[in-house]
C-alpha cells in the first residue's frame, strides 16, 4: 500500500527509505563540513601560532552554540515544516563553512565555528522526527542506523579531504569545495524530499491533534526518567567522541609522525569506518530486542560503551602503532553499537508530538557537556604534570574510558529499572484531546 503526504500524492511503499537515502546525503555534509576544521589543527598552528587551548576553544565553539540553540531548535521542528528545517539549514551552514577560508584571526575562527553550530543545530532535531514518522518500531532502529552510517562517511571524507586539500592546495580550499557543494544538494532535494503526517510512523494520528504546548512538551520529555539517564549517556559518550573528533589527527602527527594527510585519514577511517560496519548490526539487534523487552535499544547501547571504555583506554596509553590502530578499530566498532540507537531508544519513551523537541534538549545536554572535551584535553595537554604535551595528551585521551564506563552505568538504570513504565506510558498517550 503506497503512503500519504500531507503536501502531496500518495507516495510509494519504497519512498520511506528514499527519505533516509537523501537524507543520508545531506547529513554526511553536515558531518564533513564540520570535521574539516579538527584536521587542519597542525597548519593553523603552524601559521597563526595558535596554543592547544586556543585550538580546543575553537573546536568547541561549535558545540557550545549547537547545544544552547538546540532546544529551540526542536520546539520549532515540532510545530513547522521539518524540510525547511533540513534543507535551508543546509544551505546555511554550507555557506559558513566557506567563509572559514576568510578566517585570519582565533575570534574569526571562533565565530565562524559558532555559526556553523547555529545552522546544524536545526538538523537532527527535525531529521529524526521526519524519519521517525515514516518508520515505525520495527524499522526505526535500521533506518536511524543506515541514517547514522552517513556520519561516519562524512567524518571520515572531512578528515581526510580537509587534511589533504591543506598540504596540496592549502587548507582553505576544502572549506570552498564542500561548502559549494552542500548548498547545491539542498536545492535539488527540495524537489523530492516530502513531508509526512506528524506521528504516523507510530500509527497514531498524532497530526490531528493540536502540538503540545512549552509546558507541555518540558513535561512530556522531564517526567521520563529513561529519557533523562539517556541524555546524561548521550552526554558521556559525546565528552569522549568530541575529544576523538578534535584532536585525534593531531595526537597521530605528534606520538606517532604520521604525516598530517595520513594522520586525517587513519584518524577517522580506523574509528568511523568499524562504526559504519557495526552500525547497522546494532540497529538490527536494537530492532529485535525492543519487540520482546522495552530496554532492548539501551542494552545495545549499554553493552557498546562497557566494552568500548577498555578500547578508549588503550588508544590513549599504547606506543605501539599496531595496538593503536587496532584499539581504534574496536572503539568503532563499539561505538557504532550506540550510536544506532542514540534517538531511537529516546523515541520509545517520548510521544510522537515532542520528539523533536527531545532531540534538541538531548543535543543540548549532549554537546553542551560534550564541548568541554577538546577543552579539557587542550587544557590537560598544556598544563599537565609530565614534561612533554604529548605524554598529557595520552593520559587526558584514555580517561575518556573512564566517562564510557559511567554512561554505560546510566544506561543500564534506565534499561533495567525505568524502561517498561515509560514506554507504555508513551505508547499509550492520547493523540485526541
Amino acid at each position: 500500500m503506497p503512503s500519504s503526504s500531507p503536501s502531496g500524492p500518495a507516495l510509494p511503499r519504497h519512498y520511506k527509505w528514499t527519505v533516509v537515502g537523501m537524507l543520508w546525503f545531506v547529513c554526511f555534509f553536515n558531518y564533513a563540513d564540520r570535521q574539516m576544521i579538527s584536521s587542519v589543527f597542525p597548519k593553523l598552528k603552524e601559521e597563526f601560532g595558535f596554543t592547544p587551548v586556543q585550538l580546543g576553544l575553537i573546536g568547541s565553539a561549535f558545540a557550545w552554540v549547537y547545544a544552547a540553540a538546540a532546544p529551540v531548535a526542536g520546539f520549532i521542528a515540532d510545530r513547522v515544516a521539518r524540510r525547511h528545517l533540513i534543507l535551508g539549514g543546509c544551505v546555511f551552514w554550507s555557506g559558513v563553512a566557506m567563509t572559514t577560508g576568510w578566517c585570519r584571526t582565533l575570534w574569526q575562527f571562533i565565530t565562524v565555528r559558532a555559526l556553523e553550530g547555529f545552522g546544524e543545530t536545526f538538523y537532527f532535531p527535525a531529521t529524526m522526527s521526519l524519519v521517525g514518522d515514516y518508520h515505525d518500531r520495527r524499522t526505526r532502529s535500521r533506518a536511524f542506523s543506515f541514517h547514522q552510517s552517513s556520519v561516519y562517511a562524512g567524518t571520515i571524507a572531512g578528515s581526510w579531504a580537509g587534511a589533504w586539500f591543506a598540504e596540496m592546495h592549502g587548507w582553505r580550499s576544502g572549506f570552498y569545495l564542500f561548502g559549494g557543494l552542500g548548498m547545491v544538494l539542498a536545492l535539488v532535494l527540495y524537489r523530492f524530499l516530502r513531508e509526512p503526517a506528524r506521528g504516523a510512523g507510530g500509527g497514531r494520528a498524532a497530526a490531528t491533534v493540536p502540538p503540545l504546548g512549552l509546558a507541555e512538551t518540558a513535561r512530556e520529555i522531564l517526567r521520563r526518567p529513561s529519557a533523562l539517564l539517556l541524555m546524561g549517556a548521550f552526554l558521556g559518550a559525546n565528552f569522549v567522541a568530541t575529544i576523538f573528533l578534535t584532536w585525534t589527527p593531531t595526537f597521530l602527527v605528534e606520538k606517532f609522525n604520521f604525516r598530517l594527510t595520513a594522520a586525517g585519514l587513519s584518524g577517522s577511517v580506523f574509528i568511523h569506518l568499524a562504526s559504519a560496519v557495526s552500525v547497522p548490526l546494532g540497529g538490527l539487534l536494537a530492532d529485535r530486542l525492543a519487540q520482546r523487552f522495552p530496554g532492548g535499544r539501551m542494552l545495545v547501547q549499554a553493552g557498546g560503551l562497557l566494552i568500548g571504555a577498555a578500547f578508549v583506554a588503550i588508544v590513549g596509553l599504547t606506543t605501539s602503532t599496531g595496538t593503536l590502530l587496532a584499539a581504534m578499530a574496536c572503539f568503532g566498532a563499539c561505538k557504532g553499537l550506540y550510536d544506532a540507537n542514540i534517538f531511537a531508544a529516546v523515541f520509545d519513551v517520548i510521544e510522537p508530538r515532542a520528539r523533536a523537541s527531545a532531540v534538541g534538549i538531548m543535543n543540548a545536554v549532549g554537546w553542551g557537556g560534550g564541548a568541554l572535551g577538546p577543552v579539557a584535553v587542550g587544557w590537560a595537554t598544556q598544563y599537565g604534570r609530565h614534561a612533554k604535551e604529548v605524554d598529557n595528551m595520552s593520559e587526558a585521551i584514555a580517561f575518556g574510558g573512564i566517562i564510557y564506563l559511567g554512561a554505560a552505568a546510566l544506561l543500564l538504570i534506565a534499561a533495567l529499572g525505568f524502561a517498561r513504565r515509560d514506554v507504555l506510558e508513551a505508547s499509550s498517550t492520547p493523540t485526541r484531546s
